[in-house]
């Protein structure tokens, strides 16, 4: 039977895919820059050759992992933003949810975010290599862009931080205090995380928001 070029190629793009998602699994479990290429590919079930082939570099498994991890929550377990029902005040507060549906539902990401974070400092990373990833977040400043301009309209948000400092404060503060918890780096003295979470989610709105927030 001849090749078949089309199923050649489905069949390449499902190996590559179960090697990412296998790989996600390992890194949100162990600190990514102490895993070597043997022990990953021994981990997913394949030799270090099948790995090389699909992947040339540590960098490039790693990076096509993280942009697989936060396509898929951005994709399944997201808030969107960007509802024209909804004020900008009500957007906001769905956006900082998003950071409690990362904690509740997907802590696996938080964990692997920190260890790439660390991964990504120790490594010599191009701008270009770190594209992908870069754009992912692009796309989630531009929809908070979106929200930032509706508040000026609607008159729903306080808009004396320019839209770059409140999304970064937010997103920084925000995405800090769930992954500690989730990888425990907290001291918890019998303080239950989702309190302190939820707290930090009411600070937010009380200090950006004009009007009424669950």
């Amino acid at each position: 039977m001849g090749r078949n070029p089309e199923r050649d190629e489905r069949e390449r793009a499902a190996r590559k895919q179960r090697i990412v998602e296998k790989s996600f699994a390992i890194f949100s479990e162990r600190t990514i820059e102490k895993l070597s290429m043997n022990e990953i590919a021994d981990a997913c079930g394949i030799g270090i050759a099948t790995l090389y082939r699909h992947f040339n570099t540590k960098s490039a498994l790693v990076l096509a992992v993280s942009t697989w991890a936060w396509e898929t929550f951005m994709r399944d377990g997201g808030r969107m933003l960007n509802a024209d029902e909804m004020t900008a005040a009500e957007e906001f507060e769905r956006y900082l949810d998003a950071f409690l549906e990362l904690y509740r539902h997907h802590s696996d990401v938080l964990r692997f975010n920190q260890f790439f974070n660390v991964y990504v400092q120790s490594e010599e990373i191009t701008p270009e290599q770190m594209q992908p990833y870069m754009t992912l977040i692009g796309g989630l400043e531009e929809r908070f862009r979106r929200v930032y301009e509706k508040g000026r309209r609607d008159g729903t948000l306080h808009t004396e931080l320019s839209e770059k400092e409140l999304f970064s404060l937010t997103l920084h503060l925000m995405l800090a205090a769930v992954t500690r918890y989730a990888v425990g780096l907290v001291y918890r003295d019998g303080v239950e995380p989702e309190q302190e979470l939820l707290l930090l989610k009411k600070m937010f709105l009380r200090e950006y928001t004009v009007g009424e927030t669950q």
